[in-house]
């Protein structure tokens, strides 16, 4: 039988989830657990750690799980390395759902910088008005730079404020579209954007945006990730749990 763990937080995790559900698959979708109030999924869901490599080796083997599934953010390097050393410990294949990294086109201003470190960096100079498309984790390194006027949108309100002396704070929760993002940052007189490389299309709308405005963009790259199998679509999931390969099929580095 069949029984899959898929770590998630993304909409990819949610779809595939989903996708288990229609299917009849047995999957347990797992989380982190650091928004407040997780949108419902169709697979039954677990939050929190795992207690790292050796507490999800176990976890892999007590629950008999026969397929891992990572389909956490880009940018959550560490936990992907622990579930592909996870993995090989309790002898459990894993693939990696992944979204396509963005790419620059034309009327794209960006200053690609290796990690959030780089991106403070490139803030140095006069003051400005920028946009810290990040999520909430990184954003106080950035009153190393206490010059500027952020703008900051997060899914809850934080317990504490950030330690930004000039900023504005938005409560929403995505998707968000083009032109709901090129009105906020027109209303809040934006001049640069900070944002992960976080690919796909359901967080581009602020890179179009600035795009449409003519802003420029720091861009931070994703991290290095250990090898693994890398797909971009939930069909070559399946297809990989029926056949051992998927189609499509990219080594991940």
């Amino acid at each position: 039988m069949t029984k899959l763990l898929i770590l998630g937080g993304t909409t990819e995790a949610s779809a595939f989830a989903g996708a288990c559900a229609l299917r009849g698959v047995d999957a347990m979708l797992s989380y982190a657990g650091r928004t407040a109030a997780p949108a419902a999924q169709a697979s039954p869901v677990r939050v929190g750690g795992f207690g790292g490599v050796a507490g999800l080796a176990t976890y892999l083997r007590d629950e008999r799980v026969t397929h891992l599934v990572d389909a956490t953010h880009p940018f959550a390097a560490q936990m992907s390395a622990h579930a592909v050393a996870a993995a090989g410990h309790a002898g459990v294949p894993l693939i990696a759902l992944t979204r396509p990294a963005w790419t620059s086109v034309a009327g794209d201003r960006w200053t690609r910088v290796a990690d959030v470190t780089g991106a403070v960096a490139a803030l140095a100079g006069p003051a400005r008005r920028v946009m810290l498309a990040l999520g909430r984790m990184h954003v106080a390194a950035f009153a190393a730079q206490p010059q500027h006027h952020y703008l900051l949108r997060f899914v809850d309100e934080p317990d504490t404020l950030p330690p930004l002396p000039h900023h504005d704070l938005v409560i929403e929760r995505g998707p968000f579209d083009e032109d709901s993002d090129r009105r906020l940052m027109f209303d809040h007189r934006i001049d640069l954007v900070v944002a992960k490389n976080a690919g796909g299309s359901g967080a581009s709308a602020k890179i179009a945006a600035a795009r449409a405005l003519g802003l420029g963009v720091v861009m931070i790259d994703r991290p290095a990730m250990p090898p693994r199998i890398e797909v971009h679509d939930v069909a070559a999931v399946f297809d990989w749990i029926a056949h051992g390969v998927p189609s499509g099929i990219q080594r991940g580095v």
